[in-house]
């Protein structure tokens, strides 16, 4: 049974590195969908036009994934309501098979974060708050919340307990 794991929260709140430590956790036949990647380094695309083509893209990208591997996941900002569609075709295509996450992090918090990462020079505190976006919850499918006391280690071992205890039980 394929599941989709989704990670969502505001930039530089963990999610990438949370989404790459999984993948590794879990093993061959995992899929990573990066929202980042999609919209700025295939697609090249900002503002509006960002939103519709890499939307599009990422709903071909998770019907791939429910296709082809075991387990998918998705992470990126992707605010609730400019990809509703998106979580609409997650729903259809993964069911009860979902097990979703929002890191509910303090916008300093995710300044401190930001200036451990590699990418830290590429954007700053402007381009933060200009995309922040509080307690961005979805609507239509249960989240687990991520606060930020909890630890890296800590998140992926919740994470991969939650979605392989489902596999074991």
């Amino acid at each position: 049974m394929q599941k989709l794991i989704i990670l969502r929260g505001n930039s530089g709140s963990g999610k990438t590195t949370v989404a790459k430590l999984l993948q590794a956790r879990i093993g061959s036949n995992t899929m990573v969908i990066s929202h980042d990647m999609i919209r700025m380094q295939i697609l090249n695309v900002r503002g509006e036009e960002g939103v519709v083509k890499s939307q599009a893209l990422m709903i071909d990208l998770l019907r791939y994934g429910k296709r082809h591997s075991e387990v998918t996941i998705l992470e990126g900002i992707l605010p609730s309501k400019e990809y509703s569609s998106l979580f609409e075709v997650a729903i259809e295509e993964y069911n009860g098979n979902i097990y979703s996450y929002y890191w509910d992090v303090p916008f300093e918090e995710t300044l401190v974060r930001h200036r451990t990462k590699p990418n830290r020079n590429n954007f700053g505190e402007e381009d933060m708050k200009r995309w922040w976006k509080e307690k961005d919850y979805l609507d239509t499918i249960p989240q687990t919340i991520i606060e930020k006391d909890l630890s890296l280690d800590d998140t992926v071992n919740l994470i991969y307990s939650d979605v392989m205890k489902k596999v074991q039980g």
